[in-house]
C-alpha cells in the first residue's frame, strides 16, 4: 500500500525549531535596528560575537524558566505573549547588569528600549506564525490505536494532555469478539477488518499498539500489522510512546517482564558523575544555608506573628536504600497537626497556617533541608523523601514504588517540576512515574533541566 507521507514535527523537532528560530529572529531584529534606526549598542559583527553568544544563552535559559518552550503553552497566544514578556524583561535586565560579559551601556538610553521591544516583537511575531501555521491540524500526527478496550481511557488521556499535536483519531479492538463486549464512547471505533482502509481514509501516519499481551491480538490484525511493517509503515509500542511524550514510565502497564522497561541510567553507578553531583550538593547547600540565615530573622518574625509555635519541624523520612533519617523543615502547620494516623496534606488544608501557606508555596519551608543535603541524607536533585507510613501504604498498591529509593531523595526532582503536590494514591502513582523516568534517564543534562525548571516552579508559585 503506497501512500503520500504527511508532514509532522516530532516533539523534539518542535522544541528545537522554537529555540533556533527564537534566536534567529532576535538576530534578525538586531540587524534591522542597526540598518534602519542607527542602532549601535549590539551590532551583528565578529567583534561582538562573545556578546551575542551571551544574549543567546540568556534567552535560552530564561525562555526555559518562563516556559516559552513548553509545547502546550506555546500553542496558546495569550500565554505565549505573557511568557515572552517575562523572558525579554529578565534577559534584558541580566544583560544590562553583567557588563563584564556584555557591552557597556549605550550613551543613548533609548537604545535599551529598542533592544527590549525588539526581542518581544520579533519572538512574538514568530510565535504567532508558529501557532497559525505549524501548530495546526495540518501538521498533527494522526494515530490509530490498536489495543484492548479496557486500556483505552488510560492511554488516550495522558497522551492528549502531553502533546496537543499527537492526535489519536480512533481505535481498533485487538481482542476477539465476546458475547458482551465493552464499549468505549470517548473515541471512534473502527472494525478490525477495515484496518487498511482506515489508514488510507483517515490519513494515519502511525499505529500505536497497546496490549498487555500479544496473545490477545487476533490473527487477522497480526497479519495486517506484519504487512504494514514490511511496507515501512510506522508501528510503535505504547509504553515507548508514553515515555517519550509524557516523560514518565507507565508502570501500570508493566507486567512480569518488567526488566525490559528498567535499563536504569549508568549515571547511577558512574563514579565521576556521583562525585560531581556530591560536589554540586555541597556547594549549593552551603549557599542555600547562608541565604537561609540571611532571611531567618524575617521568617522568625512572621512565625511569631502568624504561625505561633516552634519555628522548625522534624519528621522521619525514608532515604536511599530504605534508610530512615530526620528531615528538618520550617513549620507550616499548626502545632500537633496530626493526633493519630498520618494524613495527606490536602488543597486548602485547614491545618496549614496562613504564614505556612506562604512558606510552602514559595518553597521557603524547605530551606533547612539544605542541612540534610550537606550531611548526605539527601541530594539537591532526586525523588522527594516520603514518610514511612505512606511508603508502606503506597508500596502495597503501587508496583515498583520502593524502586525510587535506589537513589538519594532530593530537594527538587523531575516529579516536582512536572506535577503538583501529591495528596492521593493516584497523585503518588503519577509522581512515581516521573521519579522512575529520572532514575532511568539520569544525566547531567537532565539535572540541569530540573534546576532550571525549579525556578519556574518557584516563580509561578506552584508549591503547596
Amino acid at each position: 500500500m503506497s501512500r503520500k507521507k504527511d508532514i509532522h514535527f516530532e516533539i523534539s523537532e518542535r522544541k528545537i525549531l522554537l529555540r533556533i528560530l527564537d534566536i534567529c529572529v532576535v538576530l534578525l531584529g538586531l540587524y534591522f535596528l542597526e540598518n534602519f534606526l542607527g542602532y549601535d549598542y549590539l551590532k551583528i559583527n565578529q567583534e561582538n560575537i562573545s556578546y551575542i553568544i551571551v544574549l543567546v544563552v540568556y534567552i535560552t535559559i530564561f525562555g526555559t524558566v518562563f516556559e516559552i518552550y513548553n509545547l502546550q503553552k506555546s500553542s496558546k497566544l495569550d500565554t505565549t505573549f505573557r511568557n515572552i514578556v517575562f523572558t525579554a524583561s529578565t534577559t534584558v535586565l541580566f544583560y544590562m547588569l553583567t557588563p563584564v560579559l556584555t557591552p557597556f551601556l549605550p550613551a543613548q538610553r533609548l537604545e535599551i528600549v529598542y533592544f527590549y521591544l525588539m526581542i518581544i516583537v520579533m519572538i512574538f511575531l514568530w510565535r504567532w506564525a508558529y501557532i497559525a501555521f505549524v501548530s495546526t491540524p495540518r501538521f498533527y500526527k494522526r494515530v490509530l490505536l490498536v489495543g484492548e478496550i479496557s486500556n483505552i481511557e488510560n492511554i488516550v488521556k495522558p497522551l492528549n494532555q502531553s502533546d496537543p499535536n499527537y492526535k489519536i483519531v480512533g481505535f481498533i479492538n485487538s481482542e476477539s469478539e465476546v458475547e458482551s463486549p465493552i464499549k468505549f464512547k470517548g473515541l471512534k471505533e473502527f472494525e478490525s477488518a477495515d484496518l487498511m482502509k482506515v489508514i488510507k481514509e483517515e490519513k494515519i501516519s502511525e499505529i500505536l499498539v497497546a496490549s498487555y499481551s500479544s496473545e490477545t491480538i487476533t490473527t487477522d490484525i497480526y497479519h495486517d500489522l506484519i504487512t504494514l511493517l514490511d511496507q515501512g509503515f510506522t508501528i510503535r509500542e505504547y509504553t515507548q510512546v508514553f515515555e517519550e511524550i509524557t516523560y514518565r514510565v507507565p508502570i501500570q502497564f508493566i507486567g512480569k517482564d518488567f526488566y525490559k522497561y528498567f535499563p536504569f541510567s549508568r549515571s547511577n553507578q558512574n563514579t565521576l558523575y556521583l562525585f560531581f553531583q556530591r560536589a554540586f550538593d555541597i556547594i549549593f547547600s552551603v549557599i542555600g544555608l547562608l541565604f537561609g540565615l540571611c532571611i531567618l530573622p524575617i521568617i522568625a518574625l512572621g512565625n511569631t506573628i502568624a504561625n505561633k509555635g516552634p519555628l522548625f519541624y522534624f519528621q522521619e523520612r525514608v532515604g536511599q536504600n530504605g534508610n530512615l533519617f530526620q528531615i528538618v523543615k520550617l513549620r507550616s502547620m499548626i502545632v500537633n497537626a496530626e493526633t493519630g494516623v498520618a494524613k495527606w496534606a490536602q488543597k486548602d488544608d485547614v491545618r496549614i497556617t496562613k504564614f505556612g501557606k506562604f512558606l510552602r508555596r514559595s518553597r521557603l519551608d524547605e530551606i533547612p533541608q539544605f542541612l540534610n543535603v550537606l550531611i548526605g541524607d539527601m541530594s539537591i536533585i532526586g525523588p522527594r523523601p516520603e514518610r514511612p507510613f505512606f511508603v508502606n501504604e503506597l508500596s502495597r498498591v503501587i508496583p515498583f514504588y520502593e524502586t525510587r529509593h535506589i537513589v538519594k531523595p532530593g530537594l527538587t526532582g523531575w516529579a516536582q517540576v512536572n506535577t503538583r503536590y501529591g495528596s492521593s494514591v493516584d497523585d503518588s502513582l503519577t509522581k512515581l512515574q516521573y521519579d522512575l523516568y529520572y532514575i532511568k534517564h539520569r544525566s547531567v543534562f537532565l539535572d540541569i533541566n530540573i534546576v532550571v525548571k525549579t525556578f519556574s516552579t518557584v516563580l509561578y508559585y506552584r508549591g503547596q
